[in-house]
């Protein structure tokens, strides 16, 4: 099966289509007209430059290349994460929090993908490794962001009821548990509903990209299920990790509440 290739001019026609949606938005006053141009007009360059950078990865393999765009993915993860949050902790524990859980869980999973399940070889092959990374990146991302947003925000409005439950005796782990249970689920729920709905409601991006480029559907649907299971568990680990240590930050070596840490 070939691949329709899509020229400038049919990329102009779906461009029209988010025009007319910031045109609408300016006249309902929506205030989203700026933020919807600006917004296509990253993905158009950033995924322009992506393209580019992955065909040269393509075309020469190298670990270190390999290792550094990853790097790069990850640091921008992690910016991103600390800027969806309505209130984040301040210095470098805003910044640091996101990353390091989206670190341990989305690279060490990728890598297992990598290694164990798919076997490429080398296991760096930046076809598989890339846009495996960037799939686990993008959706822990988004879970941690969530659970990082529910923790703090839910502990500035609940401070009075966790600084009684301390002084009635309870321990930080104690006081804060319910939040900490409930930032954890909020994480996760996008990606149970996303495994809940593919197939019946959804196809999943991965999956109709490969249809489209002619893969065979029955294998688009392995490596579908295979993302999902790999990005739900990436982001259940990241929502817990980073929910754990932020409780944990969010009180002092006195189990004292300490919510000036927070910006």
């Amino acid at each position: 099966m070939n691949v329709i290739s899509l020229s400038p001019i049919d990329l102009t026609m779906a461009a029209l289509l988010v025009v007319a949606l910031a045109f609408i938005s300016f006249i309902l006053k929506l205030g989203l007209t700026n933020r919807i141009i600006i917004a296509a007009i990253r993905t158009v360059l950033q995924l322009l430059l992506i393209g580019l950078v992955l065909k040269a990865l393509f075309a020469h393999v190298s670990l270190l290349w390999v290792s550094a765009l990853s790097v790069l993915m990850l640091l921008i993860a992690g910016r991103e994460v600390m800027a969806r949050q309505q209130r984040r902790f301040g210095g470098v524990w805003g910044y640091g929090l996101g990353t390091l859980s989206m670190f341990v869980s989305s690279f060490a999973l990728t890598v297992y993908a990598l290694i164990v399940i798919v076997g490429t070889d080398p296991w760096y092959t930046p076809q598989y490794a890339i846009p495996l990374l960037g799939m686990m990146l993008g959706n822990t991302m988004t879970g941690v962001a969530l659970a990082l947003d529910k923790l703090t925000t839910t502990a500035w409005q609940q401070r009075a009821i966790i600084e009684a439950r301390l002084i009635l005796g309870q321990d930080w782990r104690t006081a804060i548990a319910d939040i900490t249970r409930d930032s954890v689920r909020i994480g996760m729920i996008p990606m149970i509903n996303a495994m809940a709905a593919a197939g019946l409601v959804s196809l999943p991006g991965m999956m109709t990209g490969q249809i489209l480029s002619g893969t065979d559907p029955v294998e688009a649907v392995k490596y579908q299920i295979l993302i999902m299971f790999l990005i739900t568990a990436g982001t259940g680990f990241s929502a817990i990790l980073a929910t754990w240590i932020g409780a944990r930050h969010l009180f002092d070596d006195r189990q004292r509440l300490r919510l000036e840490r927070l910006s």
